[in-house]
């Protein structure tokens, strides 16, 4: 997770915002409306996520954007299958996160390819 596989107990918001490519005002919003996702709070206030609610997190973030769920069609699915989270590594969760950047230019790539091929075989027509 951190660069030399340091992990730590607990990250700020906005160490999970930038790990899970959510913004921290939409973190703040499933707290409200997801009960598994329930960041303790320190002395002075502040969230500290650990590894289970980063895990949420991103459980949440694959049944609302990938996936197409409602807020309440994701909420009834995390109280159903808790597997969704529970068993999976946080690495193996982070998993399609790690460079969305780069998947999408590949994406692209590959996609810029096949219309060249479309249009140099429609050109030899």
């Amino acid at each position: 997770m951190r660069p030399g596989g340091i992990k730590k107990l607990y990250y700020s918001i906005r160490e999970v915002s930038e790990l899970t490519g959510v913004e921290s005002h939409v973190l703040r919003f499933w707290e409200k409306e997801f009960s598994q996702l329930n960041p303790r709070r320190g002395r002075s206030g502040n969230r500290e996520y650990t590894e289970r609610n980063i895990k949420v997190i991103l459980a949440i973030k694959d049944l609302l954007y990938a996936q197409k769920y409602t807020i309440q069609g994701a909420v009834e699915r995390l109280k159903i299958d808790r597997s969704l989270w529970e068993n999976q590594s946080i690495e193996d969760a982070m998993s399609y996160v790690e460079n969305p950047l780069a998947e999408l230019r590949r994406m692209l790539l590959e996609l810029k390819r096949l219309i060249d091929g479309a249009e140099a075989s429609e050109a030899r027509k």
